[in-house]
C-alpha cells in the first residue's frame, strides 16, 4: 500500500513516472578522505499523480540538508549571466520598472541576476537559504535575507514593508517540497499590480528529449504548463503570459499576477501552449507511463557507445560536474573505468570527487595535459559555450560528445 501523497492535491501516488534506482544527493561532492566512508543514497523514484498530473519525487531529504551549504554558484556560467542580463533588459523595457520599483528574487544565489537591476538604480532584495552563497551576494552589495522562502517568510517581509513590484524565481519552483505554501507566500509578498516571473524546466521537453538526467533529489517537482497553471490558480494567481526558453534543455518563463488584477489579460501564447500539451497527451496517464521505457533504452545506448569507445582504445574524460551529470553517471553505472576524470571551472568543485561514482574533478588545465580522445560534456545544455572554451582539443583531433538528448559526437 502506497501512502505517499501528491504534494499539490494530496491524492495518493500510485503510478511510477520513472525509477532511476538509488542515488546519492547530486551536489554532495566528496573530499579524498571521505572516499572510504559509507555514502548515503536515496531512491530516485519519480511518481505521477493521476488526479492533477504533477510529476514529483517524494521528499527523502530535508531542504535544509540540501541547500544550507551549497556548491552551485550561478556566476560561473557566462551564458547564464548573459541570460540574466537580457532578462533584466526585457523586464525594464516591457513593464517600465524604475528607481521607484522593488525587485525581490527568491533563491537569489550569489546575486548573479539582481546585480543587473541594481546597476539601473532599482531597489533589490534577495532571499537565499544557502549562507555561503548569500555571503557572495552580500559582498557585491546585494541585500540578501538568509532564509527559505515560504508563507511565513513572506509574511515577515511584507509586515516590514517589503512588497514586490517584480517577484522573480529562477529554477526554484522545482526545488520546493511544500509547493502550496510557497505559492501562497508569493501571493502575500506581491504588490496589488505586481508581476511574478518564474523559470523552470518544461516537462514537455524532458519527456520529448528523454532528459532523465535533470531528475535529482533537489528537484521535487517537474511541471507541465497545465499543472503549474492549476497550482497558481488555486492560490489566487493568474498566469497571463509565457516565454519558451532554451535554458536548461528547455524551460518555461511564466508571468503571473493577482487574479484580482484586471489590468493584465491572458495572452495567446498561454492558450496555444495549453492546446499543445493537451494534444501531446498531458491530460492522460498513459502518456506519462511510457517514459520509463524510453529512459532504459537511452541507458543501453549510452553504455554501448562507451563500451565500443573503450574497446577501440579511446581515452574519455568529462567536462563539468553538474548535478545532472551525477544522475546520469550513477543511473548508468559509469565510473572511472569509463570516464577517467572530469573538469570544472568552479574552484569550489576542483579537488573533490563526484558523489557515488568517485570520479575526480580537476581544473580544465588537466585536459591540455592528458589530451583525451573524447570529452563528454555533462552540462549538455551549455555545450556551445563549452565547445568554444575548449576548442583547442581539435589540435590533437579530440572530439566533443553529448549523451543527451541523443548521443552526438562533434
Amino acid at each position: 500500500m502506497n501512502y505517499i501523497k501528491c504534494r499539490f492535491c494530496k491524492k495518493p501516488l500510485n503510478h511510477t513516472f520513472v525509477d532511476l534506482g538509488m542515488s546519492p544527493l547530486a551536489n554532495s561532492y566528496l573530499k579524498k578522505e571521505q572516499l572510504q566512508d559509507m555514502e548515503p543514497s536515496y531512491p530516485l523514484h519519480v511518481y505521477v499523480c493521476d488526479n492533477c498530473f504533477l510529476v514529483q519525487l517524494p521528499e527523502f531529504q530535508m531542504p535544509e540538508e540540501i541547500f544550507t551549504d551549497y556548491a552551485y554558484f550561478s556566476s560561473y556560467s557566462e551564458s547564464w549571466l548573459e541570460h540574466s542580463k537580457n532578462y533584466t533588459d526585457i523586464m525594464v523595457k516591457r513593464f517600465g520598472f524604475n528607481t521607484q520599483s522593488k525587485v525581490i528574487e527568491i533563491a537569489s544565489n550569489d546575486g548573479y541576476l539582481l546585480q543587473y537591476f541594481k546597476k539601473r538604480g532599482i531597489s533589490v532584495m534577495g532571499i537565499e537559504p544557502a549562507k555561503n552563497v548569500a555571503e557572495a551576494a552580500k559582498e557585491i552589495g546585494i541585500t540578501t535575507v538568509v532564509k527559505f522562502f515560504n508563507s511565513q517568510t513572506a509574511l515577515e517581509l511584507a509586515t516590514e514593508g517589503n512588497h514586490a513590484d517584480l517577484l522573480i524565481g529562477n529554477n526554484v519552483l522545482a526545488h520546493v517540497p511544500d509547493i502550496n505554501d510557497f505559492v501562497k507566500g508569493m501571493k502575500i509578498i506581491l504588490k496589488p499590480q505586481g508581476i511574478i516571473t518564474m523559470e523552470f524546466p518544461h516537462l514537455l521537453r524532458l519527456i520529448d528529449e528523454t532528459q532523465f538526467d535533470t531528475i535529482y533529489h533537489e528537484h521535487f517537482s517537474y511541471f507541465s504548463f497545465i499543472t503549474v497553471e492549476n497550482i497558481f490558480k488555486s492560490h489566487g494567481l493568474t498566469i497571463f503570459d509565457i516565454d519558451e526558453l532554451p535554458t536548461h534543455g528547455g524551460s518555461l518563463r511564466i508571468y503571473a499576477c493577482h487574479s484580482e488584477d484586471t489590468s493584465k489579460s491572458v495572452g495567446q501564447k498561454v492558450v496555444d501552449l495549453k492546446k499543445r500539451e493537451e494534444f501531446a497527451g498531458f491530460t492522460h496517464l498513459e502518456y506519462y507511463l511510457s517514459f520509463s521505457e524510453k529512459v532504459k533504452e537511452a541507458k543501453r545506448r549510452i553504455l554501448t557507445f562507451l563500451i565500443e569507445a573503450k574497446k577501440e582504445g579511446k581515452s574519455i574524460v568529462g567536462y563539468g560536474a553538474p548535478a545532472k551529470g551525477n544522475t546520469l553517471l550513477n543511473y548508468c553505472g559509469i565510473r572511472s573505468d569509463f570516464i577517467e576524470y572530469t573538469v570544472d571551472r568552479s574552484p569550489h568543485k576542483q579537488g573533490l570527487y563526484l558523489p557515488g561514482t568517485h570520479i575526480p574533478i580537476y581544473s580544465p588545465d588537466k585536459i591540455e595535459e592528458t589530451k583525451p580522445d573524447y570529452l563528454i560534456i555533462l552540462p549538455w545544455n551549455i555545450k556551445e559555450e563549452i565547445m568554444e572554451q575548449i576548442s583547442y582539443i581539435r589540435k590533437w583531433k579530440g572530439k566533443f560528445v553529448v549523451l543527451i538528448p541523443e548521443i552526438k559526437v562533434y
